[in-house]
């Protein structure tokens, strides 16, 4: 049971995530990557630090903390500074599936290091659902600008920073607890971002923002950063990094899904067709086959 909520922690996370893409493309014409990735993470740990300090949550050990400060510096600056420069180059949508490679990353370096076993359901869900994000975005991955290939190459590079996370943080955040080691580790991202974002005089554009501008990065803040973050180290708690990742595939369905409905952006039968794959493909990878459940009743 724990492994289920761990997955539907981990679909409502990269749901999150796939309208914050929304909020980041809006942000970008505004201001640059760094002050886009402090708004959002500085806010979060505003969020989440009052949350953790009143549920008593078991913070990372000494040990652990080079280590959590590492992590957070890796996911919570490298990650969105590669995110939000891609969007300046490519398509939200080209992104979203570049972004979809994460799950391929997952699988490959998790038993690579012998995080966790390769197996064959595994992979072929992966399969499906990075084609069923394909078969989705089919429409608008045509209408590409020029030099897109670098934001795609910059969205695979934070993909991989995202699957190294995954990886690495699972057995910090089961010695702690997921809100405790999101707020350090989102804590050490975001003071970097700052610093860099005050040297470079990224806030300058800020005097100018109106309240659409303060409402996006407020979205970012509270659901892009606190609540995905949170629900993404949940999920790490509880299933493997495989598992987890694979839900960044309902990102770019979600995404399309806000842009009918808040852009009036017209539902095709591929945007269908593809959330069908992606929930099979995340429903064959997250599921034992049978020889696995005729197994564990024997023993």
């Amino acid at each position: 049971m724990g492994e289920i909520f761990g997955v539907l922690a981990a679909v409502l996370s990269s749901a999150l995530g796939g309208t914050s893409i929304g909020a980041t493309r809006y942000l970008v014409d505004a201001i640059d990557p760094l002050a886009i990735g402090s708004f959002r993470f500085g806010i979060g740990f505003l969020l989440l630090l009052p949350l953790a300090l009143l549920r008593g949550d078991r913070w990372p050990g000494r040990g652990d903390w080079a280590v959590a400060t590492g992590l957070g510096l890796l996911f919570f600056a490298l990650f969105p500074i590669l995110f939000n420069a891609s969007l300046i180059f490519t398509t939200a949508a080209r992104g979203a599936l570049a972004l979809s490679t994460l799950p391929l990353l997952s699988l490959v370096i998790g038993a690579a290091v012998g995080a966790e076993a390769l197996t064959w359901r595994k992979s072929v869900g992966v399969v499906i659902a990075t084609s069923g994000v394909a078969v989705a975005l089919l429409s608008d991955l045509t209408a590409a600008p020029a030099g897109a290939w670098r934001g795609d190459l910059l969205m695979m590079a934070a993909a991989l920073c995202m699957a190294l996370y995954g990886i690495w943080s699972k057995p910090l955040i089961r010695r702690s607890s997921p809100i405790a080691f999101t707020t350090m580790s989102m804590a050490a991202g975001a003071a970097c971002l700052i610093l860099l974002s005050d040297v470079r005089g990224s806030f300058a554009p800020v005097a100018n923002f109106a309240a659409p501008q303060w409402l996006a990065a407020l979205y970012l803040g509270a659901f892009g950063a606190a609540l995905t973050f949170y629900l993404w180290a949940f999920a790490l708690e509880r299933t493997t990094p495989t598992r987890v990742a694979i839900s960044v595939t309902v990102n770019p369905v979600t995404a399309s899904l806000v842009g009918a409905w808040l852009l009036h952006e017209p539902l095709r039968w591929n945007l269908a067709a593809g959330i069908v794959a992606v929930l099979a493909g995340i429903w064959i990878a997250t599921t034992p086959g049978r020889r696995v459940e005729a197994a564990g009743a024997s023993g």
